[in-house]
């Protein structure tokens, strides 16, 4: 399978139009558009009966003490954990292509509902919800994508990883509130190809540019 993008280059950084939150001068950062990228996938093996797509975060710091802290940084040396920021599944095998936006176009607080989505796909609750849940303002389960939003004090560049694979079920054997580690595991055995894309992101000045 080969997927590309007409939103970001691999390897490239991910422009702000994507992204939950973009740079502000006077207050670190302030909220993106949030649109969730273009993604166009070709070479698909005989036998898919559906598409999943996943995107994370692989550089998400594993303690959150210092981060967006006033004078402190983010150690480039503190392990890293995973983030999800969608998960997408049930896309019909007729499907080779999601627009810029069809998914996501802006910040929903509390989060966008969920799970049935367009083309009679459905979407997991991504990181964000457990993210938000101290917060009385945000919290909520938030279904689909949200795009990147890295601390603004982080030492290192984020990765930010977007797959799609190639399934031999029309269906996948998850219900409900489902996570990124449980789409890991439902999608075992069951993956004919797969193909990623990376795009990079930081809201750190001193890394930018």
């Amino acid at each position: 399978m080969r997927l590309t993008s007409n939103s970001f280059s691999d390897g490239q950084e991910i422009p702000g139009e994507f992204a939950f939150c973009i740079v502000d001068p006077e207050h670190h950062v302030c909220l993106g558009a949030n649109r969730n990228p273009h993604l166009a996938w070709s070479d698909v093996p005989a036998g898919t009966r559906s598409f999943a797509v996943i995107c994370h975060d692989p550089d998400v710091p594993s303690k959150g003490d210092d981060v967006n802290q006033e004078g402190r940084t983010v150690p480039a040396s503190l392990p890293r954990v995973d983030f999800f920021h969608w998960l997408l599944v049930d896309l019909p095998p007729t499907l080779n292509v999601i627009r810029a936006g069809e998914f996501s176009d802006d910040v929903t607080p509390r989060g966008k509902s969920g799970p049935h989505a367009a083309h009679g796909a459905r979407q997991g609750i991504n990181d964000y919800t457990g993210w938000f849940a101290g917060d009385n303002d945000m919290r909520g389960d938030y279904y689909g994508f949200d795009g990147p939003c890295p601390p603004w004090n982080d030492e290192i560049v984020h990765h930010y990883h977007f797959t799609v694979f190639a399934l031999d079920v029309a269906r996948l054997g998850i219900e409900g509130k489902f996570t990124g580690q449980q789409v890991r595991t439902a999608i075992q055995g069951h993956v004919l190809a797969q193909a990623t894309l990376v795009g990079t992101y930081t809201l750190n000045p001193a890394l930018s540019g």
